[in-house]
């Protein structure tokens, strides 16, 4: 899997003409429900992140392409839930692994709105919200409100580590990448402590 992975990024850096396809499938099938728990998009898009910060791939048309397909692969969840909530019960996926959509269920009630936005950064998650959200019945217009802010957010955030490391392995100055790294860590770590004591 990882040889692969690794392939379809190098693929990706020999033919940049055809990242932003890319970049837009894998946030799309990432987006969408059940197809996203089995897409390691978040590593492809590291990877692409790495060639943006190399150079070979441009940032705002990759960040542009990627937003679209989030934007347009949780919609499709959103709908798939809003107009055919018979058939969510139903599905192989959820009989055999119910505990993704009580999951998403419990976390919609308990963000609400927000669920949509925060959900699009929690990976079990992600690609089951939008269609609870559908299944729930949340107006369509806060839908895509939460859904267009939290994509604009999303997509940076998943390529910008990557840019870090590019970046890096080119400048061979591995600073920023260690100081993000710590940063992380311990923002990790607070939200960790805060979560148990609260």
């Amino acid at each position: 899997m990882i040889e692969t992975l690794q392939s379809l990024v190098e693929w990706i850096g020999q033919h940049p003409e055809h990242a932003g396809w890319v970049i837009f499938l894998v946030s799309l099938a990432e987006s969408l429900a059940i197809v996203g728990m089995l897409v390691p998009g978040v590593i492809i898009l590291l990877g692409a992140g790495s060639l943006i910060g190399a150079g070979v791939l441009d940032f705002w048309s990759s960040c542009a392409w990627a937003v679209a397909g989030a934007i347009i692969g949780d919609g499709l969840s959103y709908a798939l839930g809003r107009h055919f909530d018979y058939l969510a019960e139903r599905w192989r996926w959820f009989r055999v692994h119910p505990d993704y959509l009580e999951k998403g269920h419990e976390f919609f009630q308990k963000w609400g709105d927000l669920s949509v936005m925060l959900g699009r950064f929690f990976g079990p998650i992600r690609a089951v919200v939008p269609l609870v959200a559908g299944l729930m019945d949340m107006p369509v217009k806060r839908f895509y409100l939460a859904n267009v802010l939290s994509a604009l957010v999303w997509a940076p955030a998943y390529l910008a580590p990557g840019m870090l490391v590019g970046q890096a392995v080119e400048d061979g100055d591995w600073t920023r990448v260690l100081l993000l790294g710590g940063a992380l860590a311990l923002g990790l770590l607070l939200l960790f402590v805060l979560r148990k004591r609260f």
